[in-house]
């Protein structure tokens, strides 16, 4: 082999050795694990509706401008919410808030941050959250709960008030009061 072939392979030998350090250099590091577990995987819905059904009957509707979805859990965060809640007795309940929140594994509907509303008897009802607790079928209304209704001229307030058949008959706990008539 002549001195140009030598070189020619030798050059050649040098071009690969650098190509291998190169590639060897140049494969990215794996992001390094930060301790705080898998990252929790949200879908987002812009203005949609979820509901709870039991036996063939709707038990609540729910609309809001906003859902975020736990993929894994199931559960939901709803923004600017409108709760429809329907009574065996034809009554109905709707209220609106800020948030709410729904957990899956309990069927549970958390209303949050100022819950105003009013049912189709004529009442009108405040608190500061209402908790819908499937296992009871029961509606706790907590935090400066009031219940108005101008027909009956009754106001009731308490620190919670609970119903399991849409507030026509309540129980209310902690700093109770009830007004009847003037």
């Amino acid at each position: 082999m002549n001195k140009t072939g030598k070189a020619l392979v030798g050059v050649t030998l040098l071009l690969l050795a650098a190509l291998i350090v190169w590639a060897v250099n140049s494969i990215p590091e794996p992001p390094e694990d930060s301790g705080t577990g898998p990252e929790q995987r949200i879908v987002d819905f812009d203005g949609n509706t979820i509901s709870e059904e039991r036996n063939g009957k709707i038990i609540w509707t729910v609309t809001a401008e906003d859902m975020k979805m736990d993929i894994d859990t199931r559960d939901v965060s709803l923004t600017n919410v409108k709760v429809t809640y329907n009574f065996d007795d034809g009554l109905t309940l709707v209220l609106k808030a800020p948030q709410a929140t729904y957990t899956d594994s309990t069927h549970h509907l958390v209303i949050v941050n100022g819950v105003e509303g009013e049912s189709s008897d004529g009442g009108r009802f405040s608190c500061k959250e209402m908790e819908w607790l499937s296992d009871q079928d029961m509606l706790a209304m907590k935090g400066d709960a009031r219940i108005e209704y101008d027909k009956e001229q009754l106001k009731v307030y308490g620190d919670r008030i609970e119903s399991t058949n849409g507030f026509t008959k309540y129980k209310a706990v902690g700093n109770a009061h009830l007004e009847k008539g003037n």
